[in-house]
């Protein structure tokens, strides 16, 4: 174990699988106590006995207030403070603006912008007490750009983007760091469910890998050492980035 993030406690959003669980196991690997949060607790509990024991399991829907009040009590409760907090929960439905329905609609953005919201929202008093802390929002490329049949999760995460400059801000004085990571087409199990459902699975899998200059789809693992670095003192002068990690997506 490494020592980049010892005497830090994170919490981690969709820790279950994905971005969340590479990131989680990450940061547990530089030293800091982590809590895990999700929907569901199977998969937490395993990522936490990867991890080896320390980190905390947090059963919890983001999107409901009581529950991400209890996320953050229990992470102080159990550990003792609060430095970093990493919301990387989202959820994707596809189609145009005219194929979405408000219930899809109502879920993206109560889960991928409204829970970012209320989870930073919650944890900024602990973090002044800290004297100071890291926020990361994991937000996407098509946050920056947009696609087709996309027009729900492209506007979450665009608003995730420009929330994460507005507190970056708004926090800066307080030594609260704000910064967005945005991936590009990550294999994650959100993400094979979209190939999956697709007429052509292999078909799509080769247009997705095309539209990346370094010919492959980009790994939860990919994410972590950004993440990583933004939870450290090394990126104590970063803040209001919005940073792709895409396999040079948006070079394209």
């Amino acid at each position: 174990m490494s020592s980049r993030l010892k005497d830090k406690t994170a919490i981690v959003t969709g820790a279950g699988s994905g971005i969340g669980r590479a990131c989680a196991i990450a940061l547990a690997r530089e030293g800091a106590k982590v809590a895990l949060v999700g929907r569901r607790k199977e998969r937490l509990e395993a990522v936490a006995r990867e991890i080896g024991g320390s980190a905390l399991v947090l059963n919890a829907d983001v999107s409901i207030l009581q529950e991400i009040d209890r996320v953050v009590e229990e992470t102080v409760s159990q550990f003792g403070g609060l430095n970093v907090l990493l919301n990387n929960a989202g959820v994707l439905h596809i189609g145009t603006a005219e194929q979405i329905t408000e219930d899809q609609w109502d879920e993206t953005f109560d889960v991928n912008v409204r829970g970012v919201w209320m989870l930073s929202r919650t944890v900024l008093p602990h973090m002044r007490q800290a004297g100071g802390g890291s926020i990361i929002n994991i937000a996407s490329v098509l946050g920056i750009n947009g696609a087709r049949n996309r027009a729900s999760y492209a506007a979450s995460k665009g608003a995730v983007v420009l929330l994460t400059k507005c507190m970056a801000i708004d926090h800066g004085p307080e030594n609260i760091r704000v910064n967005a990571i945005c991936p590009s087409f990550v294999e994650t199990d959100l993400t094979a469910s979209v190939i999956s459902k697709a007429p052509n699975p292999e078909q799509v899998r080769k247009e997705r890998t095309a539209v990346h200059p370094l010919g492959r789809l980009g790994r939860p693992e990919d994410m972590a050492g950004l993440a990583v670095y933004l939870a450290s003192d090394e990126s104590s002068w970063v803040t209001g980035a919005v940073f792709p990690v895409d396999g040079g997506y948006l070079a394209v």
